[in-house]
């Protein structure tokens, strides 16, 4: 493929992408400036993007829930209470219209986290959560069935309120709302976020009210449109990207302190770091507990090398010797830099490999649209940089490379994406094949690191040797 070939597949990702409009996640008082040298070199770190934003990626590209092969691990408040989980959503005695919309979505089943979830909150007396849950297991539609299910429509006033970290993903939560409720159309949606412009004292009639902290506080508090002693359940989802934006955390708690004593509270995160579990604590008194055990145990079915080279040439060239001696369906290569993952899209590209390319500078709608692109196999090769190292499942990738090996902030070596990055392999109990390239003594050491966390050998392979590189696919 020649060079012009590489520009024309540009355009052509490109116009796939623009008729999407350009959301910005921002919330009012972010800063939107990004420094940038002027050969596009960006470290992964500064690359790296606020969870809000992979978060809504996510969601956007995510059109049914992902077969999770996590275990759950449920922790009860009460030990003596009698635990249970959910095979069917018969079982939990839904009103007709909401089954109806359920069925409606797609959902034949209960997932993994639903299974346990549902149960705890669409109990009498309420029960309050605390749950672990990645993108696509299902949890949005968990916590907006729970809510359904608590309204009175007979009650023109607010009776559930949600919050979300930003603009987008409370519109996108609203999505799951309007699809659920359907068949319900007694059931009223408002959205308390910027922009929407309410005069002081006018009474929310709406059931459900979902938005960011600062709106939904001046609401409560400033405008006085909501009562909260009136509101049943309470859902702080994302909490994690909550306490990740400046000012959110507190805001919450605000909200939180001025719910009745027998309101409902529902938090989820995708997280669970210390400061993630020290805000849960603090927002939800009494709770069940629902954690998903982590799921290290995939890279047994990795096979895990690395190759020793000299230069990014010498990187190249070995990447094209494996090409050439195996047959790949579809293969992710992680780049530490902008700069890098161009130069190596425009050699694979030269060489006629089908290639998209994902960085930090495209917005989210962009990004979602390449990917789109992949999965569907429009093209081979997905080249990025850390943005897309988490939460993307792609059944067809059967190697991934790391062009640079991972590495945190300080340059020190980053075991969680190393994980997340070679996790993109060997999906859905398949095999998976990651190769490291190696290029100096430092980058040896901190593969070895690797080595020793995840107590994994990983064997050299030599890239000149094609009888051993056809062995390693086998």
């Amino acid at each position: 493929m020649s060079t012009d070939s590489w520009a024309l597949a540009v355009d052509e990702q490109e116009s796939t992408a623009k008729p999407i409009k350009n959301l910005r996640i921002m919330e009012a008082g972010d800063t939107a400036s990004r420094q940038t040298n002027d050969d596009g070199d960006k470290s992964d770190e500064e690359e790296k993007e606020d969870k809000a934003t992979q978060s809504l990626l996510n969601k956007l590209i995510r059109s049914n829930v992902v077969n999770n092969t996590n275990q759950v691990e449920v922790l009860q408040r009460d030990p003596n209470s009698p635990l249970y989980s959910v095979k069917t959503f018969e079982e939990l005695r839904l009103k007709p219209q909401l089954l109806k919309g359920v069925y409606e979505m797609g959902f034949n089943r209960p997932s993994k986290i639903q299974e346990n979830a549902l149960p705890m909150m669409l109990a009498e007396p309420p029960q309050n959560l605390i749950a672990q849950s990645q993108s696509g297991t299902g949890k949005t539609a968990a916590f907006v069935l729970a809510m359904l299910s608590h309204v009175d429509p007979g009650l023109k006033w607010p009776q559930c309120l949600c919050i979300s970290p930003t603009y987008e993903l409370a519109l996108q939560t609203g999505k799951v709302i309007a699809q659920m409720g359907k068949f319900y159309p007694e059931v009223k949606l408002a959205y308390a976020v910027r922009g929407h412009k309410m005069e002081r004292g006018v009474k929310i009639k709406e059931q459900i009210v979902i938005g960011t902290p600062g709106t939904v506080l001046d609401w409560c508090v400033k405008l006085k449109l909501i009562d909260p002693k009136k509101i049943k359940v309470f859902v702080l989802d994302e909490a994690d990207v909550m306490i990740a934006t400046q000012g959110h955390q507190d805001q919450s708690i605000r909200i939180q302190r001025m719910l009745p004593k027998g309101c409902q509270m529902l938090l989820f995160s995708a997280t669970f770091e210390d400061s993630v579990w020290k805000f849960a604590e603090r927002v939800v008194p009494d709770p069940n507990i629902i954690k998903l055990k982590r799921e290290e145990e995939t890279l047994d079915t990795i096979k895990q090398y690395y190759v020793q080279c000299n230069s990014k040439e010498d990187k190249f060239n070995a990447l094209c010797n494996i090409y050439g001696a195996i047959t790949i369906a579809q293969a992710m290569i992680f780049c530490h830099t902008r700069k890098t993952a161009n130069w190596l899209a425009g050699q694979l590209s030269k060489e006629g490999h089908q290639v998209a390319l994902l960085s930090g500078e495209m917005v989210v709608e962009q990004r979602a649209a390449v990917i789109e692109r992949f999965r569907d196999g429009k093209e081979k090769v997905l080249i990025t940089t850390n943005v897309c190292a988490r939460g993307i499942d792609v059944e067809q990738v059967s190697v991934v490379i790391n062009f640079d090996l991972p590495l945190d902030k300080d340059g020190n070596p980053d075991n969680e994406t190393y994980l997340h990055r070679i996790g993109r392999t060997g999906r859905f109990g398949k095999r998976g094949l990651a190769v490291n390239m190696v290029d100096s003594q430092r980058s040896m050491e901190i593969l070895k690191t690797y080595e020793r966390h995840f107590n994994k050998k990983i064997l050299r392979l030599d890239t000149d040797d094609l009888d051993e590189i056809e062995k390693i696919a086998n």
